[in-house]
């Protein structure tokens, strides 16, 4: 078993790898990141699986947090993986560049940007595209899940195209439902969107509540808060006003505490009467 190696202890790689993105799910980035850059292996394939989580993380963080430190860890994951003889994680570091290309597309000076319009339609073709073929290159259900769930998202968010993307988002739950709860927990969110926007309220409330406990199940600290925040809209929508300020001051507070700026602020506009998912703003 290749395990890590200090003065004083040593870690199979696989389980620091795992610690690393627990604490990621719970907010905990930047511990996260050192617990990875302070892990020290003479293995090429430890350095690469250490580095393609240390991507993966930094994209959580650049989503939630509000910073832009990406681009660098892809770039030494890309290296760490592309010196291997036998190179592993391709596609899970392809993966990582599929969402960090969508981010980018979404959010563009900093706020969301939904929709086609100003953005290049062949970056945009170019994007579905790549969503497409992890799919087909997908080396089992959750991978393929998670594609699946990503090319919905872009269908979604990126082309306006709210008639075809619940297909995938189903095909997505389908495949987290009985393996990953984060992956089903995505899908039920974004369905619950449609339902929410085809004022079933009753329909959306199940899956939003379902996604938020499948969230907390999973740690997903941050992912539960914004959770909470569809859940004040739903209150605000069915008329309890009440209820929906205080879930908003709650996920502000907890948001605030943690780094979560991008949900923070969403709750903050929330209790000034702005609706987060007006104009499909309730990605998260």
């Amino acid at each position: 078993m290749t395990k890590t190696s200090t003065p004083h202890a040593a870690l199979p790689v696989d389980e620091v790898t795992a610690a690393a993105r627990e604490l990621a799910r719970a907010g905990r980035w930047q511990r996260a990141l050192c617990l990875l850059d302070a892990t020290v292996t003479t293995e090429p394939r430890d350095r690469a699986a250490l580095a393609l989580a240390g991507a993966q993380i930094a994209l959580e963080r650049d989503w939630f947090g509000g910073t832009d430190t990406a681009d660098a860890r892809i770039a030494a994951a890309d290296s760490a993986i592309g010196g291997l003889t036998e190179p592993v994680g391709l596609w899970d570091l392809d993966f990582v560049r599929l969402r960090h290309a969508y981010f980018r597309l979404l959010l563009g000076d900093g706020a969301f940007r939904f929709g086609p319009a100003g953005k290049d339609p062949a970056e945009l073709a170019e994007l579905r595209r790549r969503a497409d073929e992890l799919c087909g290159r997908a080396a089992d259900d959750v991978r393929r899940g998670w594609a699946r769930m990503y090319l919905g998202l872009i269908v979604d968010n990126l082309f306006a195209d709210r008639d075809e993307a619940p297909a995938h988002y189903e095909l997505a739950l389908d495949a987290g439902e009985s393996a990953d709860d984060l992956l089903a927990r995505e899908a039920l969110r974004h369905l619950g969107d449609h339902d929410h926007d085809n004022l079933d309220h009753e329909r959306a409330r199940q899956r939003w509540t379902r996604a938020t406990a499948l969230g907390a199940r999973a740690g997903n600290v941050p992912g539960t808060l914004s959770q909470q925040m569809l859940l004040a809209v739903l209150a605000r929508d069915t008329g309890d006003e009440p209820a929906a300020v205080a879930l908003a001051t709650e996920v502000a507070r907890w948001a605030g505490a943690i780094g979560a700026v991008r949900v923070a602020s969403q709750a903050t506009a929330f209790l000034t009467g702005t609706d987060p998912t007006a104009g499909r703003g309730n990605d998260g």
